[in-house]
This record gives structure tokens, sequence and C-alpha cells, in this order.
């Protein structure tokens, strides 16, 4: 007999009431974390699919901010000449990458600790902070100056 096994009855052996009383209270237990289960599944998939509309808002917002930032960089000025391949290739897709996984995993830690509303909340720093910051770092190449407008 292990630490939680309980000990076998023998063949013909009435059962304790103390056992059926066990045996009842147990299945009433077991409907009511039931019913409670059915509710905190609605709650959790609510959860969840607003980490998956996080991960969508903070692609579209690194996306509406660098887009504009590298216009000039996939123009590429006059005749194509100053095409940036390295901000096409590779800071483009790492800038919506970081806006795809930047809100859902500040949400994924702040719902541990907080609540969602206070969660959301730091998901908005978070993506605010991380545009800041990109703002600072990130300098694509623009175009010339206004006196070198296109031609006729």
């Amino acid at each position: 007999m292990s630490g939680g096994d309980r000990p076998e009855r023998a063949e013909g052996e009435a059962p304790d009431k103390s056992d059926e009383q066990g045996e009842h209270d147990e299945h009433d237990e077991s409907d009511e974390h039931h019913e409670s289960d059915e509710g905190d599944e609605g709650d959790e998939l609510l959860l969840s699919s607003a980490g998956c509309v996080l991960a969508l808002a903070g692609v579209l917002a690194a996306a509406a901010y660098a887009l504009p930032r590298a216009e000039y960089s996939y123009e590429g000025g006059f005749e194509g000449q100053d095409t940036d391949w390295t901000v096409i290739l590779v800071e483009l897709p790492l800038i919506l990458l970081g806006g795809f996984a930047l809100p859902p995993l500040t949400w994924a830690a702040a719902t541990r600790y907080l609540r969602p509303w206070a969660a959301a909340l730091a998901c908005v720093a978070v993506v605010a902070i991380g545009l800041w910051g990109l703002d600072a770092v990130w300098h694509p190449q623009q175009g010339p100056g206004p006196g070198y407008e296109r031609g006729i």
C-alpha cells in the first residue's frame, strides 16, 4: 500500500458508512469543480484571444511606424540607385517580428501577476517604450534635401 492508496476490502465485507460518505463527497466536489472549470475555460479563452489581438496590434503599430520611415530605402531614389537591401531584408522584418512578439509576451508575463486591465496597460507601455527606443536608434537612409527634387 502506497501513501495515498486506500486499503482494499475483503470480498463480502460491507463498506463503512464513512467510506460511502467520503465517496459521495468526492462526487459532489468534482461536480462543483467541473462547473467552475467551464467558466475558467471561457476566461482562459478570452485571455488567450487577447494575446492574439495584442500580437496583431503590435505588428500593425510597428508597420505603421517603420514602413513610412523606410520608404526611401525600398523606392531607391533616382532610378533605384539608393535601394538599401539591408533595410528591406533585415531591419524591417526584425522590427515587425519584435512588434509581433513583444506585446503577447508582455501580456503573458503581466497576466500572471496583474489584473487584465493592468496587463493591457503594461503592454501599451512596453510597445510605446519599444517604439521610442527604435526611434532613438534606427535611422534608415532618407531622401536628399528639399533642393534636390525630382525633375520634370
